[in-house]
């Protein structure tokens, strides 16, 4: 199991709140950066620790390489939310959260669609293989 699933799992449902509350305010069809911005003072009211950028090292057959990692918002270092606004979830959204997951080696995803009418529809929650046993 990873170290950091319990935690993770306990706070998806604070994060899904304050991503309501954002919801709530500002309503679907803004712009991401938008939803980001207002997620991180969201979670900053809640003192959670909330970041959307971070060095990591990325490995390839013996070689590193530091590289910035532009990811939406990263709270308490074990769950990833990816912000969307679209018409719809498309697999490429959820493998490029799954992908950044793998590569923070973070426990949960929320991949979150801000342009749906009731944002609980609009939330799909993974799990990184292997997180949870």
């Amino acid at each position: 199991m990873h170290p950091l699933f319990h935690k993770a799992d306990g706070l998806t449902e604070t994060i899904i709140a304050a991503a309501i509350e954002v919801h709530r305010d500002k309503g679907p069809g803004l712009v991401e950066s938008i939803y980001e911005w207002c997620l991180l003072r969201e979670f900053d009211l809640r003192h959670l620790l909330a970041t959307n950028q971070q060095l990591v090292t990325i490995s390839y057959k013996g070689f590193t390489r530091e590289e910035p990692l532009r990811f939406d918002v990263l709270v308490e270092n074990c769950v990833l939310i990816e912000a969307k606004s679209v018409e719809r979830i498309l697999p490429v959204h959820k493998a490029q959260l799954l992908s950044y997951m793998k590569l923070l080696n973070v426990p949960i995803g929320l991949l979150i669609n801000f342009n749906s009418p009731k944002l609980v529809d609009g939330i799909s929650r993974l799990i990184l293989p292997g997180a949870n046993r």
